[in-house]
């Protein structure tokens, strides 16, 4: 693709963990996480970009994003991209479609443990709080397990002018699922990186079928296994679109949730 792309390159020093079960880690160009884009400008409304599907899945394997024109809710899964739309509903994406914002990294696993009684997403993000490297070291994050009960959303399409993030989350739709096995995946980002992207933990689910899903609000499950992969680089392509050029980054658009 005959595209230029601009890096930011994050080099973060990592410690080991010690911990249940560690997996030998995956070679050094796959020890990075990949983002399109920055997340202040999702938030000011910078919904469009030039990144393909296609292109996106060169860099990674797993992770989560949005579409152009915000157009629902992503996550990658084992190199597949599937959109979770404004009704709750997922499918497959075509490589030609184009997003806006994603976070893609290959997975592998160097921490692996199992929780076999009921927890909810509270406590699961104590649970990991312990399991990694520290609160400053970027991981990725994949969960499965089954759900007695699980809340999402996504968000509708956009249409221009495009209103910040925030004013399209207030009027989001939010959905309930029960009784189903499923996948969570998502990253553990240090605070450091707030205007870059959403810090802490930031989830979207799947169910196992691929039938729903949506960005992670609440949930309580049991028999999860809790799979974290520690990364080295971030390296974030920035837009050449003019919305990103000229939008003002300097005004407060909120805090992402």
């Amino acid at each position: 693709m005959n595209k230029l792309l601009h890096f930011i390159l994050i080099n973060l020093l990592l410690i080991g963990i010690g911990c249940h079960r560690t997996i030998p880690g995956s070679d050094s160009n796959h020890d990075s996480i990949y983002q399109v884009s920055i997340l202040d400008a999702l938030m000011a409304g910078v919904y469009d970009g030039e990144t393909s599907i296609e292109e996106l899945k060169t860099h990674g394997d797993f992770g989560l994003g949005t579409f152009n024109a915000l157009d629902g809710e992503m996550i990658v899964l084992g190199g597949e991209v599937y959109q979770i739309a404004a009704d709750g509903v997922a499918q497959r994406i075509d490589d030609h479609i184009q997003t806006p914002f994603a976070v893609v990294t290959f997975f592998t696993a160097d921490t692996i443990i199992s929780i076999k009684e009921s927890i909810d997403r509270h406590q699961l993000g104590n649970t990991i709080d312990r399991l990694l490297a520290g609160r400053n070291i970027p991981a990725a994050i994949k969960i499965t397990g089954d759900f007695s009960v699980i809340r999402t959303r996504s968000v509708p399409r956009q249409s221009r002018p495009y209103p910040p993030l925030l004013d399209v989350l207030n009027n989001q739709p939010e959905f309930i699922l029960e009784n189903v096995t499923g996948t969570i995946a998502g990253f553990r980002l240090p605070v450091y990186m707030k205007n870059i992207n959403a810090p802490n933990y930031h989830f979207h689910f799947i169910t196992d079928d691929k039938s729903a899903g949506g960005h992670l609000l609440d949930f309580t499950a049991r028999n999860l296994t809790i799979e974290i992969d520690t990364k080295h680089h971030i390296a974030i392509q920035l837009p050449y679109d003019d919305d990103f050029r000229d939008v003002n980054l300097e005004n407060d658009a909120g805090t992402y949730r």
